[in-house]
Parts: structure tokens; sequence; C-alpha cells
């Protein structure tokens, strides 16, 4: 296993997963204050740009490996879960949202696997739709896991609406991915 710099921002991702998720098992007295809300917004916040920044800087000093082309996307996926779930706990996102956002990413997680398999995996390639339902997600959790007004701007509302622009990317990417796959699912059923 390769261990490199950006590796090591993505096992910092997946180590702040605990993080975020111990903070809602603070005392109450820290939910009143909002330091609570604030903390695990701001945490989210750091991993989501480890984010961009493990990948970033692997393509910048060619520290590509297939192990961290596993590790990020599962990493990305543990945290979104893991938020969706805290945020499921408050009743801050609909169940129906979580579990078609889950749902998906396990869906596609099993599909990639499966045409990685059969040696089909560039017709389940990152697409577009990923990366704009990926970038909504990452914008409303922290929105909705600070859940307070910020400079006048509701990030109940933002978040609230980002979630569902989300879910709808979300089946739509689903879609097209599953179309790609199809004539494979197909050849091999």
């Amino acid at each position: 296993m390769p261990f490199n710099i950006p590796i090591a921002l993505t096992w910092l991702r997946i180590a702040m997963i605990p993080l975020i998720v111990g903070l809602y098992y603070l005392p109450d007295a820290w939910t009143a204050s909002g330091w609570r809300d604030c903390a695990a917004a701001i945490a989210f916040i750091v991993a989501a740009a480890t984010d961009w920044l493990d990948g970033w800087l692997a393509r910048r000093w060619n520290q590509t490996s297939a192990f961290g082309a596993f590790l990020d996307p599962v990493a990305d996926k543990l945290m979104v879960c893991a938020a969706l779930l805290i945020l499921l706990d408050l009743g801050r996102v609909d169940s129906l949202i979580a579990l078609v956002i889950i749902g998906r990413e396990i869906a596609i997680s099993a599909l990639r696997e499966w045409m990685a398999k059969i040696g089909a995996s560039s017709s389940v390639a990152v697409h577009w739709l990923g990366k704009f339902k990926t970038a909504a997600q990452m914008i409303a959790i922290p929105c909705l896991l600070y859940w307070q007004p910020l400079e006048g701007v509701s990030t109940r509302v933002v978040g609230s609406v980002l979630i569902v622009i989300a879910a709808i990317l979300t089946v739509w990417s689903m879609c097209y991915y599953l179309k790609k796959a199809w004539p494979e699912i197909r050849a091999r059923a």
C-alpha cells in the first residue's frame, strides 16, 4: 500500500468522521449555544476540502495510485453517509432524500466494482453529473449541520434546497450510469 500526502489526506477525512459524529454525543449544554453545530459544519468543510486537495495534489505531484483511487471515493461515501444519518436523526433531512442518496452510493459502487471485474469500467467512469451531485451535497450538508443564519442567509433554506437538488442529481446520475452500463448488464445477465 503506497503512502503519500494525498493518501494521508484521504485517511484524515476518514478519521474526521468519528469526530463529526462524536460532536452530536456531547452534553446538551453544547447544543444550546450552537457551538456543536458550528464545529460539525467546520469539521465537515475541512474534510470536504481534503477531498479536493488530495486529488489535486495526487495529480500535480504524479502520486496517483490504484489504492488512492479506491480509497478516495470510499472516504467520500462514508463521510456523506455519516453526515446524512446525523441530519436524519436531527430531523434536518427527509428520510427519502437520505435513502435515495445512500442507496445510490451503494448501487453505483457495486456497479463500478462489477464493471471493473468484467473489464468495462470505462463505461461507468465519473461523469459531470456525479461531480455536480457531489458539489451540491458538499455545500448542502454543512449548511444543514450549521442550521443557523449566517450573515443574514438562512443556511436551513440553502441546505434544504441544495440537498433536494443533490437528490435529483443523484437519481439522474444513477440513471445515466445504469444506461451506460446496460449493454454489458444485458449481455451478461
